[in-house]
């Protein structure tokens, strides 16, 4: 088991988990459940598909997918990348997980959460993860931490950050991955490698007789756009895109030029959903499989959005919209009319669970719901409860209420559109509401016509606020990363997870952080720091209360610190070269275990 019955009562008393970590299976499961693959990318907004009425980019694949699935109307994401994963995960509003942000330490999920890897795997499920992970890169963080037994992933938040491995630095093609902790060297689109690495796992888990759970969450479309698939961009280079783009008057090349290079990648994601429907033909199991694709939050820029407003990053409805297909021969009806009740990335865990026959542990609190019997056609929506989904995200170590949030039901939503960024807004609070059956683009601010609509639907938001964030005490803190560990000998620590020291946003090359770390025993280290461009001056090692200092040379990249000892317990890091205000923080930092 992953944690005793105490540690849970202590750790998530406040969400009244009150027993250990259970999976239970009903005596009904038997030797039929069926596989799963959950297909999620990244930056690809609700309208970047032909079913949605784009009228230029090509997915004919995912077209014969959404014809073959049931799927959800109005189907709700969080605005960012991390939020949207730790949610799918857990069946949890993100703000209970502590994954709050995308980076500097804000991304990543608390390790005791319970996640639908974890669940199905204790159930007999394989489980595998190939892509983007992006809810922590070091032990007990990790995909391979959390239930995922076969992972093949990248660092960070994207190829291109920071988090990228020496050698590796924004390499899409012949990308450098990580295969269950071990660099690995790969060849070809990473996105094809994604897909290639998943069939194989699911070849395997068949071979075997397990059922399986694929999870391929993608880092196409999301940027850079330096490397994508050049046959599909010179189809995008040749067409006449000016007709996804919100005002085709004011067009540059460059902004042609980047829509072409999103929408090549979103081609290739295309044409690998066709070669997993086919694959699943061939293994036989087609039929028996549940397949979901969603994507994590809107666009990264703006472009055809079938009408809605807004885009990543924002809590318009253009920035936070999915679609949700659902594939199931064997039990969900293909087509038809979609599910016209609300929905939201908390509903995915109940919902595989429920396809798999797996209740969740005893006591474990899931803010989402099944979503199965409404998929199936099974539970008419005149019987199913109305509720609110809550959706935030700002840039900060804490949310702040009413700060950039929505609050969306069946009918209404109220929404406080504030810039994203750090701190508290400026000016007055300036709700906005907005009536989604009848004004689906947000056109048309209802709030001085519906004041009591708005002041119910702000008391409840308040309250969710309050109950999100009592979730267990200093909620908001990050977690630890633990090292010196038989799990992690190696800890390589970057920008991606650390907390900044410098009053930026922490990736620039003056930037400087320390990393929040945790030591089970008594250790000895082999340090390596390694520096950005530019570095100059001594560099110094600051673990815990002690201060190292290593010279060094013109032209020299990193510094060696060895036997640098850690005593049991928590503890910060940091790493700088230079002196006075041209101090540069480490670009990444290396803790080598001295056995």
């Amino acid at each position: 088991m992953k944690r005793s019955a105490h540690e849970f009562v202590v750790l998530l008393a406040a969400s009244t988990l009150a027993c250990g970590y259970t999976t239970q299976i009903p005596e009904s499961a038997g030797a039929e459940r069926p596989n799963i693959v959950l297909v999620m990318t990244d930056d690809q907004g609700y309208g970047d598909f032909g079913f949605a009425g784009n009228p230029v980019i090509q997915t004919p694949h995912l077209d014969a997918l959404a014809a073959q699935s049931a799927h959800v109307e109005r189907f709700y994401v969080s605005p960012v990348c991390t939020p949207t994963r730790a949610s799918l995960m857990t069946g949890r509003y993100n703000y209970r997980t502590r994954a709050i942000d995308t980076y500097i330490g804000r991304a990543m999920m608390e390790p005791d959460e319970v996640t639908i890897a974890e669940m199905l795997r204790d159930a007999g499920y394989a489980t595998g993860i190939f892509g983007k992970w992006h809810l922590g890169d070091n032990y007990p963080l990790r995909a391979m931490d959390q239930g995922f037994e076969e992972t093949l992933v990248h660092r960070g938040g994207g190829i291109g950050q920071p988090s990228d491995p020496p050698g590796g630095e924004g390499r899409y093609t012949d990308a450098v991955l990580f295969r269950n902790g071990t660099r690995e060297e790969t060849t070809g689109y990473c996105t094809d490698v994604y897909f290639d690495a998943a069939f194989e796992f699911m070849e395997q888990a068949a071979a075997e007789g397990r059922p399986f759970f694929a999870y391929v969450p993608t880092n196409a479309p999301h940027g850079p756009f330096h490397d994508v698939p050049e046959d599909r961009l010179e189809h995008y280079r040749q067409t006449d895109l000016t007709a996804a783009l919100p005002d085709p008057g004011q067009v540059s090349e460059q902004i042609l030029d980047r829509l072409a290079r999103s929408y090549a990648m979103i081609s290739n994601i295309d044409e690998n959903v066709g070669r997993l429907m086919a694959r699943l033909e061939a293994l036989g199991v087609a039929d028996n499989t549940l397949l979901v694709f969603l994507v994590d939050n809107g666009p990264d820029r703006d472009r055809y959005n079938a009408g809605l407003r807004g885009r990543k990053g924002t809590v318009f409805e253009g920035g936070i919209r999915s679609p949700l297909l659902a594939r199931w021969p064997d039990r969900l009806p293909a087509g038809g009319e979609p599910v016209d009740r609300i929905a939201a990335h908390i509903d995915i865990a109940p919902t595989l669970l429920d396809a798999a026959g797996v209740e969740a542990p005893a006591g474990l609190h899931l803010d989402g719901r099944s979503l199965l019997g409404l998929l199936a056609g099974d539970v008419d929506t005149a019987t199913w409860p109305d509720r609110t989904l809550y959706l935030q995200f700002h840039r900060g170590n804490e949310p702040i209420p009413l700060h950039s949030f929505a609050a969306v039901g069946q009918r209404y939503k109220l929404v406080h559109p504030s810039p994203r960024g750090e701190g508290d807004w400026n000016g007055e609070l300036a709700l906005e509401l907005y009536d989604l059956e009848t004004d689906p683009g947000e056109s048309v601010n209802l709030i001085a016509e519906q004041p009591d609509v708005a002041a119910g639907m702000r008391d409840a938001y308040l309250a969710w606020f309050e109950d999100v964030s009592s979730t267990r005490p200093d909620n908001y803190a990050p977690p630890r990363i633990v090292v010196g560990t038989d799990q992690e000998p190696v800890t390589v620590l970057t920008r991606q997870d650390w907390r900044r020291i410098t009053d930026d946003q922490g990736w620039r090359p003056t930037s400087r952080g320390r990393w929040l770390l945790s030591a089970k025993q008594d250790t000895t280290f082999d340090i390596e720091v390694r520096l950005v461009a530019g570095s100059a001056g001594p560099v110094l090692l600051e673990v815990g209360d002690r201060t190292h200092r290593r010279d060094l040379a013109s032209g020299q990249g990193t510094a060696i610190f060895e036997g640098v000892t850690v005593s049991a317990g928590d503890f910060a890091l940091s790493a700088a070269a230079g002196e006075g205000e041209e101090r540069r923080g480490a670009h990444q930092v290396v803790l080598r275990l001295r056995r």
